[in-house]
């Protein structure tokens, strides 16, 4: 099943139904007035729109990086054929050095690299760059699972309520029961490492805060007047969950989406450091930090791969985070 999922063109395709199912949410809020009103807002959001065009640009590049095309005798991506020149170099090299990184016998470089090279001689700036694909797989596919998952049960919940809140109560207070790292553990292994099956684990574990969130929400929206005008007028409950309260709870989704998706990052650095995370030979920043363990304590100190995945790893979330605050204060409604 691993192997399944970790193939290219699962991948792509289930990226693209996460980004896909983002857009759709965009669509349906933005004919809501409250969503217009919170467009015209962050508009003049200088903090939220700087935060906005930096998370533009990663997945932009992670996009690139994920589209292949044919090249010789194989595929390269849209990133990889700008660094198909770069040289491999034997081993570790500082950045812009002009030898390789050895005390006794240093050997010169077959080029200079701006951020040095690993273990391998791969260029540090290559990987940290191309390791927005990894981001954005695992945001994209996880985003596809936990999403419809935790807004379809939240739905349901809030406005059935009765047998069908406490059946849906009943599970995700069982799921929230387990502690989380273990159980992402206990599920990647069964199902083997691989960017898929961590994508499954962690939307598997990742719904019940939103479902909670969502379910809430759903309840107050349940007592407005234009859900009871709506059953007074003889709507089915179908169109009133879909053309009513599923609008207005959407900037709940995106705002969880958002914050979500940073945690989802920092979730596979974690895992990948506990040896569970993305595999060997991935472009990953777990996997660069996860290195860092030997290379700091090696003489001389490698620091330049964790300090450029660090500093990729910090960009992405610190924007997330400052563009879903920026979005919660465009959906308040206690703001004029």
């Amino acid at each position: 099943m691993s192997g399944f999922f970790d193939q290219l063109w699962v991948q792509n395709a289930l990226l693209f139904l996460g980004f896909g199912l983002f857009a759709a949410l965009i669509v349906s809020g933005s004919r809501n007035e409250r969503w217009q009103r919170a467009g015209r807002y962050l508009r003049g959001d200088r903090t939220g729109m700087v935060s906005g065009a930096i998370i533009a640009i990663y997945l932009l590049v992670g996009a690139l990086e994920t589209l292949q095309f044919p090249y010789q005798n194989g595929t390269v991506s849209v990133i990889g054929w700008f660094f198909r020149n770069v040289p491999i170099e034997s081993t570790y090299s500082a950045p812009l050095a002009a030898t390789t990184l050895s005390t006794s016998d240093p050997q010169p470089l077959k080029g200079r690299h701006l951020l040095g090279t690993d273990a391998l001689g791969k260029d540090t700036f290559a990987q940290t760059i191309r390791a927005c694909r990894t981001a954005l797989i695992l945001g994209g596919f996880t985003s596809a699972i936990y999403i419809p998952l935790g807004t379809l049960l939240g739905i349901l919940a809030g406005y059935y309520r009765r047998w069908v809140d406490d059946i849906i109560q009943y599970v995700y207070s069982v799921v929230a029961s387990v502690p989380e790292i273990l159980l992402l553990v206990a599920i990647i292994i069964v199902l083997e490492k691989g960017l898929g099956t961590m994508s499954i684990a962690l939307g598997t574990t990742g719904w019940v805060g939103l479902c909670r969130l969502i379910r809430g929400e759903t309840m107050r929206q349940s007592e407005r007047p234009y859900v009871a005008a709506a059953r007074a007028l003889g709507q089915s409950h179908w169109r009133i969950i879909t053309r009513h309260l599923l609008p207005n709870v959407m900037h709940l989704v995106l705002i969880n989406f958002v914050l979500g998706f940073s945690g989802l990052v920092l979730a596979e650095a974690t895992l990948t450091y506990l040896g569970v995370g993305s595999p060997i030979g991935t472009a990953s920043w777990g996997i660069m930090i996860d290195g860092a363990r030997s290379e700091l304590s090696r003489e001389p100190v490698v620091w330049w791969n964790l300090t450029a995945a660090t500093f990729a790893l910090f960009g992405l979330v610190l924007s997330l985070n400052l563009f879903g605050d920026a979005l919660r204060r465009a959906f308040d409604p206690k703001r004029g």
